[in-house]
């Protein structure tokens, strides 16, 4: 078992520059293209599948298994599902959220032709001063537009724009790492662990270190809607998904600790791995936090649902307020990466 101690500054320069990187699922060409060109740069080996999803490649000392580490780039977000009369985009969700989670936030729109246009999304009684409802006005799709941040005044002066139903909507992240060490941002869920998985990655290229194991890192692009893992590359004996923890009634993760999930909707995660990653946490003295997430499914789950014959588990750092204005802290996401270190190296 190692006992690493993983380079923080790489790992937060990294996910701020993917909270940047605008991938809701279907549109992670650019944030999967960030994914390859990092790994070109760590010297690990990287392609992709047939999704689009990245695989990178750890050779380990015993190539007789092996495990994969999953971690997804894909976000929410949202597509246009019309254009109004006046000039504003109607949207569909990509991935499950709350409207008023995004009413009042800041988007931007891509077109299939390359081009960008930024946006807000309202509801459409968005004035205490005009609407006598606006306070009580159904948050739900049908009630939400997007104003466009250029000249239009109706649906031929969008379409002039090569605006299109069909095209991507993605949300600001609005990154932000504080002095105490919080980052808040959207779309932690998942990037904060891909992060993780990538500081493990540098760590042993930097430090020189061997898994015991071959290791093989999907980064998928289709887990907000539940087939980021379904296909795995052959071989796979062991999976641990790394995703966001949850927090709130009756859960006891914190910002500051790595979940490590053992019952989520898809069922109850492998025994042994769990208790194994349960006693590594312990002897690190990592703050950890085990719990039951019923509202929750992982790539792990997507795998063996899918009919993958393979082991499962599931950690990742702490998040509040999940698929809303996400919080963590560095603690969590560097002693994912910690964990997951001590685990691959045994």
């Amino acid at each position: 078992m190692m006992n690493i101690q993983p380079n923080e500054a790489y790992i937060l320069d990294l996910l701020k520059k993917l909270l940047d990187t605008p991938s809701p699922t279907g549109y992670t060409h650019e944030a999967i293209e960030l994914v390859r060109a990092e790994a070109e740069s760590l010297g690990v080996p990287c392609s992709l599948n047939a999704k689009g999803g990245a695989l990178l490649t750890l050779k380990g000392s015993d190539s007789s298994r092996r495990i994969a580490l999953s971690g997804h780039i894909d976000t929410l977000g949202a597509m246009v599902r019309s254009i109004t009369a006046h000039g504003t985009l109607k949207l569909t969700s990509v991935g499950g959220f709350l409207m008023n989670s995004i009413e009042n936030e800041y988007c931007v729109i891509h077109t299939r032709d390359g081009k960008k246009y930024t946006g807000t999304i309202l509801s459409l009684h968005p004035s205490v001063h005009v609407y006598d409802d606006a306070r009580t006005y159904k948050r739900e799709e049908a009630n939400m537009e997007v104003r466009i941040d250029e000249r239009v005044e109706n649906k031929e002066d969008v379409l002039k724009l090569g605006i299109s139903v069909g095209d991507f909507i993605s949300f600001d992240a609005r990154a932000i790492v504080t002095p105490s060490g919080y980052v808040k941002s959207r779309h932690l869920d998942d990037k904060a662990s891909v992060a993780a998985l990538f500081g493990l990655i540098e760590s042993s290229k930097r430090e020189g270190w061997t898994p015991k194991h071959d290791l093989v890192f999907l980064i998928s692009n289709y887990e907000e809607v539940g087939h980021g893992a379904a296909g795995l590359p052959e071989g796979i004996d062991e999976m641990i998904a790394v995703d966001m923890g949850a927090m709130g009634d009756d859960l006891s993760c914190k910002e500051t600790d790595v979940s490590i999930c053992a019952k989520d909707s898809s069922g109850p995660y492998d025994y042994d791995m769990t208790s194994r990653l349960i006693e590594l946490a312990k002897q690190l003295e990592i703050p950890h936090a085990v719990d039951i997430y019923p509202h929750y499914g992982s790539d792990a789950s997507a795998a063996l649902r899918a009919g993958n014959d393979i082991r499962a588990a599931l950690i990742g750092p702490g998040v509040h307020a999940s698929h809303a204005m996400e919080r963590t802290h560095k603690q969590a996401v560097i002693n994912t990466t910690r964990l997951l270190t001590a685990y691959v190296t045994e």
